[in-house]
């Protein structure tokens, strides 16, 4: 099957950092290509890929120094250069929210959408319902509520490499904080809950700039007045294996509708359970009692986090490699390009095509009775 995967432009594919987004199609396409498909990545000129890469941005937008930059602008080059070769593949996968929706209505039966963020914003259903013909898969049932009439097709959990990351069954005792320092991720009650518990708390995290106040006048001072927490900044793929398994517990305390939040089965892979607030995705991802706990409270949480270490690690990463490697994730999204596929009307040939055997058929009729 030849098939394009169109990622967004803002961080590397996969990430040198942070990001969600491109370090899924990252490990989606290298699975692809594992699994014998051609595949051809559309992404900035740095990315790491086994699949044919065509670059279209010298560097992803967020390591760009560049003072000033268009972010559209380098999304619009991209669609251009993806529609210079639509005819090319058989499943064109987009993983840009709905910006290629007017440029592609022609393709529209071959083209994937995964949709990756919150779908609860004012101007959303609009759009929706004005292209229906793209088909749309969720990375969680839970993201799908705020658009139930959207034309979905599939949930696709996410996935990611069994050996990304190494198992750890000798934690260390402390509990674990790994994301963004927003209102929405809730660190404050990571703070608190290992405060109760008189146990560590390292946080690996981005501050982004809209968050730069909120980490200035709330959790940097939480952080700096309290001798449990350690602070270790924004971390790469290469670090996670030995801050998350290290870990008695990944806490993961959002209060908004996650519409997946991959650093949950990140933990899952190093065998650490996962103490996550019932919100979004969570109940998707998480098995209450099996790969972590369930909450709904702070005191819930405090009783969660404390009893975490009881949890079988090795039962942890086997339900992991079960539900969460990146193969898995491969071999569901190919089963909707099949669905897709099969749904296709084939195309009638050119009239060229119809009339030269027939004319080819009349000229020996005619030849043989001559």
């Amino acid at each position: 099957m030849k098939i394009a995967q169109v990622t967004p432009l803002y961080e590397a594919v996969p990430p040198k950092l942070y990001g969600g987004t491109e370090r899924v199609v990252a490990h989606l396409t290298d699975a692809l290509v594992d699994l014998g498909h051609d595949v051809t990545l559309f992404a900035s000129a740095e990315a790491e890929t086994r699949a044919r890469l065509v670059p279209v941005r010298d560097q992803a937008i967020r390591l760009d120094p560049a003072p000033l930059k268009s972010d559209l602008a380098a999304h619009m080059t991209m669609l251009a250069e993806v529609l210079k070769r639509a005819d090319d593949f058989d499943i064109i996968h987009f993983h840009t929210d709905m910006i290629h929706f007017p440029f592609f209505e022609r393709w529209a039966d071959k083209t994937v959408t995964t949709l990756h963020g919150r779908l609860d914003l004012k101007d959303l259903a609009g759009v929706y319902q004005r292209w229906p013909q793209f088909g749309l898969v969720s990375i969680s049932d839970d993201q799908r509520r705020p658009l139930p009439f959207a034309g979905w097709k599939a949930t696709v959990h996410h996935g990611m490499p069994a050996d990304l990351y190494v198992f750890n069954d000798k934690p260390e005792g402390y509990l674990a904080f790994l994301g963004r320092i927003s209102p929405e991720k809730r660190p404050d009650r990571a703070i608190e809950i290992a405060t109760r518990l008189g146990k560590r708390l390292k946080m690996a995290a981005k501050v982004d700039a809209a968050d730069a106040a909120y980490w200035e006048t709330v959790i940097r001072p939480m952080v700096e007045a309290n001798p449990l927490v350690e602070f270790v900044g924004e971390i790469g793929d290469h670090q996670k294996s030995a801050f998350l398994g290290g870990a008695e517990a990944l806490l993961f305390p959002i209060d908004w509708p996650e519409p997946f939040g991959l650093v949950m089965i990140e933990a899952m892979a190093c065998g650490t359970p996962v103490v996550a607030f019932r919100c979004g995705s969570t109940p998707e991802i998480i098995e209450d009692g099996e790969t972590g706990f369930l909450v709904d409270t702070l005191e819930q949480a405090v009783a969660a986090a404390g009893r975490a270490h009881l949890l079988d690690r090795e039962a942890i990463r086997a339900r992991f490699e079960l539900r969460f490697s990146s193969t898995a994730m491969a071999r569901r999204y190919l089963d909707v390009y099949g669905d897709l596929l099969a749904r296709r009307p084939f195309a009638e040939p050119p009239l060229d095509d119809v009339v030269r055997p027939l004319r080819l058929t009349e000229d020996r009729t005619f030849a043989a009775s001559a």
